[in-house]
């Protein structure tokens, strides 16, 4: 049995898996805030997960925002978590008296997408969340890349004349389709601005029109440079931004469309296809961060 911990700003998603990978238990706990607070609420999540299965844990993979160096837990700049340089891993090892493996968040759900939805092949995991960020799976294994920093297309300029990006650059996909950009571009005090702008969109709202243009370019670009570099047969968007559902989805697919209407080249990669949304419901970043502690599970460089 393998315990997997999805740690996200105010929440901590646990559940047990069993060893074909089918969930056993899952429990929901804050998740606090500070390296102490934090480290203890993974602890009790932890203890709640054998408590509610009865059964022993042979692991705990954990998957959590900010640079994380996977060969020794550390975690560094989690800010909405108050980390800035916290040994994680060794932090809840101690605790727990059981190995513990830590990935970023966005690479343990690539890997939880995949198993839960029966993907083969290579895969990316393409998050929309408040920042933009993929992951990518290859026959089952996570690629990592030589330095770890696979997958970051939210920091790849589109536009250098447009707006400064937080990584110090311009014009960076980050700016245009990530949950952030959106907030920015589309001022609503709806609770969730994705699903408030494809609805004003759909109503005829001009402006939202052209705002969710942009952001649907920018999703489809993310999705080419994926197919164009790495050759993934199937693009999986995931993320708070996916939840705006099937208007996204059928956004992303017109531009996509659009484009290969205007290149044979881009037609023959049949790119809308090769697109598909995350399904609700799906606890991907637990599941893939009990995943980690198989051998196969992680590949870090060719």
């Amino acid at each position: 049995m393998r315990a997997g911990l999805d740690i996200g700003g105010t929440k901590i998603d646990a559940v047990a898996v069993d060893s074909d990978g089918t969930v056993t238990g899952s429990l929901r706990l804050p998740t606090g805030f500070g390296e102490e607070e934090v480290v203890a609420g993974a602890a009790a999540a932890v203890e709640g997960l054998r408590r509610l299965t009865g059964a022993s844990l042979d692991s705990i993979g954990v998957g959590i925002p900010g640079l994380v160096d996977p060969a020794t837990g550390r975690v560094r700049h989690a800010v909405n978590l108050g980390f800035h340089d916290t040994p994680f891993g060794e932090a809840l090892e101690a605790l727990t008296h059981t190995p513990v493996a830590v990935e970023n968040d966005v690479n343990a759900a690539a890997l939880g997408a995949v198993h839960l939805m029966g993907l083969e092949g290579p895969v990316a995991y393409l998050n929309l969340g408040t920042g933009f960020a993929a992951g990518l799976v290859f026959d089952g294994a996570l690629w990592r890349g030589a330095r770890g920093v696979s997958g970051e297309i939210g920091h790849i300029p589109v536009d250098p004349q447009r707006d400064l990006c937080l990584c110090g650059q311009r014009g960076c996909l980050e700016t245009v389709a990530a949950g952030s950009a959106i907030a920015r571009l589309w001022p609503t005090s709806h609770p969730y601005p994705a699903q408030d702008l494809f609805r004003a969109a759909a109503d005829g709202d001009p402006h939202a029109v052209a705002v969710s243009r942009r952001v649907s370019e920018g999703v489809a670009a993310a999705v080419r440079l994926l197919v164009l570099t790495v050759d993934v047969e199937r693009v999986v968007i995931g993320g708070g931004v996916s939840h705006v559902g099937a208007p996204l989805l059928s956004a992303v697919r017109l531009v996509l469309e659009e484009w290969a209407a205007a290149s044979t080249f881009l037609a023959s990669l049949a790119l809308p296809d090769r697109i598909s949304l995350l399904p609700e419901g799906l606890p991907v970043a637990a599941v893939g961060a009990a995943m980690l502690g198989r051998p196969s599970s992680v590949v870090r460089s060719a």
